[in-house]
């Protein structure tokens, strides 16, 4: 059963997708941040040449993967909350009562 066959307003529904597609750009944004940044340090290290941190360009990585989230996001959670209104009616009219 869906959240939205069981009372579930659909701004709630939306909001809980919203929310999902964005902790997971932001984690996504977070771990290419620290991979990137240990491969700097490697590079660093191989090449001899000194490593700086730039937190404000860090911070811009950071903001832009979870606007990627929030942009695309939003389109993929308001067809998913529309849709599973209509799945979770199309599951209670198909089950045995």
């Amino acid at each position: 059963m869906t959240r939205s066959t069981i009372g579930a307003l659909e701004r709630e529904v939306l909001l809980q997708f919203l929310i999902e597609a964005v902790v997971l750009a932001a984690l996504g944004g977070a771990i290419g941040i620290v991979l990137a940044t240990c491969a700097l340090i490697g590079l660093s290290v191989l090449m001899s040449v000194p490593y700086a941190f730039n937190p404000g360009v860090n911070l811009l990585s950071f903001v832009f993967s979870a606007g990627i989230g929030v942009l695309f996001g939003y389109f993929q959670a308001r067809r998913g909350s529309i849709q599973s209104r209509r799945c979770g009616m199309n599951e209670l009219s198909a089950s045995p009562t």
